[in-house]
């Protein structure tokens, strides 16, 4: 039997960026880009998220595969315009990557927590959406080293 220590320090998957978003202000729209920039201690180019070293919040991530069960939970289609993360990440299981560093194309990572769900969405998507997301919100980071993010982009797992 494997140690339950040794299984946690193990992440064999890697992801890729399958969408992009950036919020211009704390209301506005998504905006859905093929690339950004991620810059060191500050988040994405274009985001509204506020640049200082100190905010956890740089970078918030979603699970691809999550998109289609808060869907069926609430009974409508979801964009992930719709939960306002900047990036969807497929094939990796983002709970894998607490209290890790990850690579993202050319910009590096670090996980800061989960991200939970708002009452915005509750507001914009309808009623039940807030239960709908709790364990499906993905996680926030910061950027420890500026680069570009693109589309098609892998996720790997530094340390």
């Amino acid at each position: 039997m494997i140690p339950l220590k040794e299984l946690l320090a193990q992440v064999p998957q890697s992801g890729e960026v399958r969408w992009i978003g950036v919020r211009p202000s704390a209301r506005a729209p998504m905006v859905e880009i093929d690339a950004v920039e991620a810059r060191r201690d500050a988040g994405l180019t274009g985001d509204h998220a506020r640049p200082t070293p100190r905010n956890q919040r740089q970078v918030t991530l979603i699970q691809w595969e999550h998109l289609p069960v808060v869907a069926a939970l609430i009974g409508k289609a979801v964009a992930p315009a719709d939960l306002r993360r900047n990036l969807a990440i497929a094939g990796i299981n983002l709970f894998s990557l607490k209290n890790r560093r990850f690579r993202i194309g050319q910009a590096v990572l670090e996980t800061t927590g989960w991200c939970q769900p708002c009452a915005r969405l509750e507001e914009r998507l309808g009623p039940g959406t807030f239960q709908a997301m709790r364990g499906h919100g993905g996680l926030t980071a910061r950027v420890l080293e500026s680069g570009i993010i693109r589309l098609g982009d892998r996720l790997e797992v530094l340390d």
